[in-house]
């Protein structure tokens, strides 16, 4: 908890430093980089970066966690403080790193406010900074621990023994440890980070969703990122991925980690995904599939069209392997790019946009969204006004989660 001083002068000045975050946060970036080069060539996505999403991503982090400290000072974000424990222990983040950032955004928050920044005011948001930053490090000690992990080394080396290529541009890689050992334990939902080394030499990280579980080895699934017209940039790591891995590379991977996991109780189950965003739940769906779980499995899924729809027959044969559960499908061009011969009865399908108020939604569901985040918006709306609690409500980000 914030001391009473700190509180007050927080209170104070959130509003100065609430208007200021978007000029804060590209200048603490732009001078730990400077500081430290490794770090954007290393660890840092650069896609993120140039589209802004990872400065709004920690801008977020940070007024939510003041906004909580003076405003609910007997709670905690303890939901977004995991999800960003996780992120971090998938990178390898260190204790140590903690003070380089700490830093480089109090020379950036000095630097925008100026004069404003007395004393008393670096000491009270210093406080702040230390709150969040050692609830973290707690967290991800935490997971490293439990990863077996000790220290942030999270890093192991992995031949790529399988790739499948689902559609156009998604692909499935497989891959088992070099050195034999046994693989780290996973939950469905979780996903691994990659590291590849690219052709300037940064070696550049992305995670990817766990999207099976093959006996012998850990299975992510990669959508190819294309640039747009939009000045969103392409996927250095996905695109690296599909045009240069083809089977028998050795590839840097991360322990799974993930905070968005499949509930091990009885009660119903929903899971709503758009686009590649249905990786993590064929993964849920395999694990209840191998285990004949009986539980009540409401499957929902939006694509363009059913050429674009990866996992399209794996939804299908994992629906009809448990008794409880069925599957709807909307496609925004339902009959660009293929039939629906082999998908049997199984799958409801809809043309358009998926609208969640159209799906039966059991008493007590839990439920888990993947996708673009104007979708899962949508959806976590619609399942609200369909009595779903919000704290039922859970969902992963591809990427710095801007929900925030």
């Amino acid at each position: 908890m914030l001391s009473t001083t700190s509180a007050e002068t927080v209170r104070a000045t959130l509003p100065a430093v609430g208007s200021a975050i978007g000029e804060i946060t590209p200048l603490f970036y732009d001078k730990m980089f400077a500081a430290h080069p490794e770090l954007p060539r290393d660890l840092f996505n650069r896609g993120n970066q140039a589209n802004g999403s990872q400065r709004q991503a920690l801008a977020g982090s940070i007024a939510t966690f003041a906004t909580y400290l003076v405003e609910h000072p007997d709670e905690r974000p303890d939901a977004m403080l995991e999800r960003i424990a996780h992120k971090h222990a998938s990178l390898g983040v260190r204790a140590d790193q903690y003070p380089i950032v700490r830093e480089h955004l109090f020379a950036a928050i000095a630097e925008v406010l100026g004069d404003a920044v007395t004393e008393e005011v670096a000491a009270a948001w210093d406080e702040v900074y230390w709150l969040m930053a050692n609830a973290l490090i707690a967290l991800e000690e935490r997971l490293y621990a439990a990863a077996g992990t000790p220290g942030g080394d999270v890093w192991r080396e992995y031949r790529v023994t399988g790739r499948f290529q689902e559609t156009d541009d998604v692909a499935t890689f497989v891959v088992q440890p070099v050195d034999g050992s046994p693989l780290p334990a996973s939950r469905p939902g979780q996903y691994v980070s990659v590291q590849v080394e690219l052709p300037d030499g940064a070696r550049q990280i992305r995670q990817y969703s766990l999207s099976g579980q093959p006996d012998a080895g850990l299975q992510f699934s990669v959508k190819r990122v294309t640039g747009d017209a939009a000045g969103s940039p392409a996927g250095e790591v996905s695109n690296h991925l599909h045009d240069h891995v083809q089977g028998g590379e050795v590839l840097r991977v991360s322990a799974p980690f993930g905070d968005m996991v499949l509930d091990e109780g009885d009660r119903p189950l929903l899971f709503a995904s758009a686009g590649i965003g249905c990786t993590p739940m064929i993964g849920m769906l395999s694990r209840l599939a191998a285990d004949g779980s009986a539980r009540r499995v409401v499957s929902v899924h939006a694509d363009r069209s059913p050429y674009t729809h990866a996992f399209r027959a794996e939804l299908r044969q994992l629906t009809e392997k448990l008794d409880n559960a069925t599957a709807e499908v909307w496609y925004e061009q339902p009959e660009d790019g293929g039939d629906r011969e082999d998908v049997g009865e199984a799958i409801t399908f809809h043309e358009g946009l998926i609208d969640l108020s159209r799906v039966e939604v059991p008493a007590g569901t839990i439920a888990y969204l993947c996708g673009p985040v104007p979708f899962m918006k949508a959806a976590r709306a619609q399942l609200l006004a369909a009595g779903v609690p919000a704290a039922d409500i859970h969902y992963e980000v591809f990427g710095p989660d801007l929900g925030l």
